[in-house]
C-alpha cells in the first residue's frame, strides 16, 4: 500500500456543495434567465455524488444567443465603443470576478475535481491576470502604415484591423474559466461579441462568469452563455450568425468542430492537446529534473494539453532516472481535491478513468512495463488512479502517441541528442516540448522542436503575451499575446490617390 492510497478520504469530508449552483442561470442578450432545456446533473469527481443541477439551454435559447450577439455587433453597443470604454468594461469584470475568487476556487475543486492547493492559483488568478492583460490591449491602436507607392499612380495605404464578428467559444472542462478567457478575452477587447459555451462536465465556474458579466454592466449581448450538451455545440459552430469559432478539446472532436464551421466557410481557432516531450540532456541533474517533470505532468491529475508524458532520458542515466523515478511517485499524495496536501487528485468521471485504465492495460499488453505507481488509491467513491510511469515501451504505441489526459507518463532511454529529438519529433502532435541541461545547447536544439512552444529548465509564468498553441494536429491559429488578438481582426487594406 502507498501513502498515496491512505490520504484524505473523501468519503469523511464535511463539505457541502451550496444550493444556488442549482438556480444558476444562462446569460442571453444581458438577461439571467433559466435554461428551457434538460436537466444537467454536475458530479464531484472526488465523490461521484452530484453537486447541482442546473438547466442546459434549448436550441431555441441558444437561436437568441447568437442574434442576441449578432445584434451587440452590428447595431452596438458593444462594437461601437472606444477603446479606451471596453478596456474600463474588461477591467470591471476583472474586479467582479475577483470579488467571486472564493467561489470560483470551490466550484472548479467541485466540478473539476483539481488539487485546492492549486485551484485559487491555476483556474482563477492565472486566468484573471490573463483578462486584465486583454483588457489593456483593448486601446493599442494595431494600423501599420505601408508608406507610398508609384504604380500605376502615386498612392499611400495602410492596413488597418477590423474585429472579426460574432464569435463562437466552446470551452474544455480541465480549465474552463481560463481556456473561457482565452477566447473571450481577446474577442471582447477588439470588439467582437461572444456566445460561450462551457464543456458540460465542468459548467459551474462558467456560469459564475457569466453572473460576473451582468453584474460588471457589460453592455446586452457582448457576452453570451449558454449550457448544453452536443446538440447546442453544433447549432453554434453551425449557425450562420457566427464568424468564427474557437474550441479546445480533443483532436476527434476539432475535426467535428472544423466540418461544422466550413458549413458557412467561417474560420476556426482550434487547440487541441498534446503529447510532450521532455528530453533530459546529457549532464542534467537527473534526480532533480525527474521530479519536478513528474510534478509538472500530474498537474491537475495529467489533464492538461502541455503535459509532460514522454519523457526521453540518456541511456547512461537510465537507472538513476528510474530510482528518481519510485521514489518521486511514492512521496506523491493522491486523495481527496479538498485535502491542501493532495497533489493529484481525482480523474473528471468514472468513464475517462476506465478509458486510461484500458490504454494502459493495452500497453502492458503489448509489452510494457511499469516502473512506478500504479492501480487504484484506497478511496470510497471517486475517479482516482493512482500516477503510472510505464517502460519498455517503443514511441510507436499507442501509449506513447496518443493523449491520455491522466497521471500516466512514458520514459524511454535515448543514445544520442540527434536520437531523442527524432523520438520527440515522431509524434502527430506538436504542442510543447521541454529540455533539461545546458543552456546554449538547449536553445540550439529547440529550433529543431516541431512544437509550438519550448520550455527549458523549468521556463517562467505563464505569460499572457506569449503565444500557445501547435503543430501537427495540435491545433489551427494561436491563443495568447498578440497573434491570439489577431485570430479575432480582420486586416482592412486602405489607399489613397496621393498626386
Amino acid at each position: 500500500m502507498t501513502t498515496s492510497a491512505l490520504l484524505g478520504d473523501p468519503a469523511a469530508r464535511a463539505w457541502q456543495p451550496p444550493a444556488a449552483w442549482s438556480r444558476l442561470p444562462l446569460l442571453i442578450d444581458g438577461a439571467a434567465v433559466q435554461g428551457e432545456g434538460a436537466p444537467l446533473d454536475v458530479t464531484d469527481p472526488a465523490t461521484g455524488e452530484p453537486v447541482a443541477s442546473v438547466a442546459m439551454a434549448s436550441l431555441d435559447q441558444l437561436d437568441r444567443a447568437v442574434d442576441a450577439a449578432r445584434t451587440a455587433f452590428d447595431s452596438g453597443p458593444w462594437s461601437r465603443l472606444t477603446g479606451e470604454e471596453r478596456r474600463a468594461a474588461l477591467h470591471r469584470l476583472a474586479d467582479v470576478l475577483d470579488g467571486y475568487a472564493d467561489q470560483l476556487a470551490d466550484a472548479l475543486v467541485a466540478e473539476v475535481g483539481t488539487p485546492v492547493a492549486i485551484a485559487r492559483a491555476l483556474q482563477v488568478d492565472w486566468p484573471l491576470k490573463h483578462l486584465r492583460w486583454y483588457a489593456d490591449q483593448a486601446v493599442v491602436d494595431r494600423t501599420e502604415d505601408l508608406g507610398p507607392h508609384h504604380e500605376p499612380a502615386p498612392s499611400h495605404s495602410i492596413v488597418a484591423y477590423q474585429p472579426v464578428g460574432v464569435v463562437a467559444a466552446i470551452s474544455a472542462y480541465n480549465y474552463p474559466l481560463a481556456l473561457a478567457m482565452h477566447k473571450i478575452g481577446p474577442a471582447l477587447a477588439v470588439g467582437c461579441t461572444v456566445v460561450l459555451v462551457p464543456s458540460p462536465r465542468t459548467p459551474l465556474a462558467t456560469l459564475l462568469l457569466a453572473k460576473a458579466v451582468a453584474e460588471a454592466g457589460l453592455p446586452a449581448g457582448a457576452v453570451n452563455v449558454v449550457v448544453g450538451g452536443a446538440d447546442v455545440a453544433r447549432r453554434l459552430t453551425e449557425h450562420p450568425g457566427v464568424d468564427k469559432v474557437a474550441f479546445t478539446g480533443s483532436p476527434h472532436v476539432g475535426t467535428e468542430v472544423m466540418r461544422q464551421a466550413a458549413t458557412h466557410l467561417r474560420g476556426v481557432v482550434l487547440e487541441l492537446g498534446g503529447k510532450s516531450a521532455a528530453i533530459f540532456l546529457p549532464g542534467s541533474d537527473i534526480r532533480e529534473v525527474t521530479r519536478t517533470t513528474h510534478l509538472r505532468h500530474l498537474r491537475n491529475g495529467g489533464q492538461a494539453c502541455a503535459a509532460p508524458t514522454r519523457m526521453l532520458v540518456p541511456r547512461e542515466s537510465w537507472d538513476q532516472f528510474l530510482e528518481a523515478s519510485r521514489e518521486a511517485y511514492a512521496e506523491i499524495p493522491v486523495g481527496d481535491p479538498r485535502d491542501p496536501a493532495t497533489v493529484v487528485g481525482p480523474m473528471i468521471d468514472e468513464g475517462h478513468r476506465a478509458r486510461i485504465e484500458a490504454a494502459v492495460e493495452a500497453a502492458l499488453a503489448q509489452g510494457a512495463r511499469v516502473a512506478a505507481g500504479g492501480g487504484r488509491p484506497e478511496h470510497v467513491g471517486g475517479a482516482y488512479l493512482n500516477p503510472v510511469l510505464l517502460v519498455d515501451v517503443d514511441n510507436s504505441w499507442p501509449i506513447a502517441q496518443e493523449e491520455l489526459f491522466g497521471p500516466v507518463a512514458v520514459a524511454m532511454p535515448y543514445d544520442t541528442v540527434d536520437d531523442a529529438v527524432a523520438l520527440a519529433n515522431d509524434s502527430r502532435f506538436g504542442l510543447h516540448a521541454y529540455l533539461f541541461g545546458d543552456l546554449d545547447t538547449a536553445r540550439a536544439l529547440a529550433p529543431r522542436l516541431r512544437v509550438g512552444s519550448v520550455t527549458i529548465n523549468g521556463g517562467g509564468g505563464f505569460r499572457p503575451d506569449a503565444p500557445m498553441g501547435g503543430f501537427g494536429i495540435s491545433g489551427i491559429g494561436r491563443e495568447l499575446g498578440h497573434w491570439g488578438i489577431h485570430e479575432y481582426l480582420e486586416p482592412q487594406h486602405v489607399q489613397w490617390r496621393t498626386e
